[in-house]
């Protein structure tokens, strides 16, 4: 989400894969002390605290640091981006961590605070959202930094994949697919769109709506209200999984194909339980603990590989039509 991100833009894109609330009542990051000589120390730097998807990934990296003696604390900027850079530049100057794990909740803004964490020898692993002005790699764009991120093109490229795949299992030609972008403010969700959208074109699908469906049901529901004035007819509808559980309402029974953008338990019991023909799904929790395992081998002297793609942690997980997601139960509630 860039050129130049604010809180809201993340906010947005956070709620892309999933948002909800987990202990809302909960303040920002503890007054923490120093840990014991000797023990590594990690630093997440989530998109916020309340947010279930965080939740979820830290989760996943406290977890595995203590699987290593580690300590990991959250810092929580409840999704403002200015209160983010002040927090990595304070954690920075404290001198108390060796390992940042870091969710942008702007992009661009971060830039300067993360140089500042890799000059003084901190391990930063960039997580989920890519840190820079580019969405079509999972190289670092800062120098000395880790990634591991859901790049948006591959994303994009990967729900019209699903969408197609739903077109093929109901043999229907042509296919009238309804693309529900999330924000046409947002450079990450235009580069998602872009790529689905040449995916779709090359295919020979017909799109017959491209609308803005935003992160909610609400969204989601007035979307699919314009998308069936357009095309009554229309076959598949791909958006995310707020946008989708909103439109499914609206189509009340029609026999639409759903692709949703997202992986959360609601999200994987649809695809399982045959409502929703497929989600991209991503195991939160799963990578939150890789990003941590990747931080703790770079601080402590291991080779490790700069550039990751989150779909790589579980191959072919990510196309998760009902048949891959037999078993999985999704790591995280919207």
């Amino acid at each position: 989400m860039v050129a130049r991100w604010t809180g809201l833009p993340l906010l947005a894109a956070v709620v892309a894969l999933a948002a909800g609330c987990v202990n809302p009542n909960t303040e920002g990051a503890p007054t923490a002390q120093p840990s014991p000589k000797g023990q590594s120390r990690v630093a997440f730097f989530g998109f916020a605290k309340a947010n279930s998807f965080t939740a979820a990934t830290f989760a996943g990296v406290e977890e595995h640091a203590k699987s290593r003696g580690a300590t990991a604390e959250f810092f929580d900027p409840n999704f403002d981006a200015q209160t983010q850079v002040r927090q990595i530049q304070d954690a920075v100057t404290s001198k108390r961590f060796d390992v940042f794990v870091v969710q942008a909740n702007d992009g661009a803004a971060v830039v300067p605070a993360i140089r500042s964490a890799v000059q003084a020898g901190i391990a930063v692993v960039v997580q989920f959202t890519p840190l820079g002005t580019r969405y079509d790699t999972a190289e670092p764009q800062v120098e000395g930094t880790i990634t591991l991120i859901d790049v948006p093109t591959v994303n994009g490229a990967a729900l019209a994949e699903l969408a197609v795949r739903a077109c093929v299992s109901k043999k229907l030609d042509p296919c009238e697919i309804a693309y529900l972008e999330g924000l046409k403010a947002l450079p990450l969700d235009n580069a998602r769109t872009d790529a689905a959208v040449g995916v779709l074109k090359k295919a020979g699908t017909k799109i017959v709506a491209q609308v803005e469906g935003g992160y909610t049901q609400d969204s989601g529901r007035k979307a699919m209200q314009d998308v069936l004035q357009r095309a009554p007819g229309v076959d598949v509808v791909v958006g995310s999984s707020q946008a989708i559980a909103g439109a499914e309402a609206v189509a009340k029974g029609k026999p639409i194909l759903y692709v949703a953008n997202g992986g959360s338990r609601q999200t994987v019991t649809a695809v399982q339980d045959g409502r929703w023909f497929a989600a991209y799904y991503l195991p939160v929790r799963t990578l939150g603990a890789k990003a941590a395992e990747l931080g703790l081998d770079k601080a402590q002297g291991k080779q490790v590989r700069a550039g990751n793609l989150m779909t790589d942690v579980t191959p072919g997980k990510h196309l998760g039509t009902k048949e891959v997601l037999a078993g999985v139960t999704g790591e995280y509630d919207e």
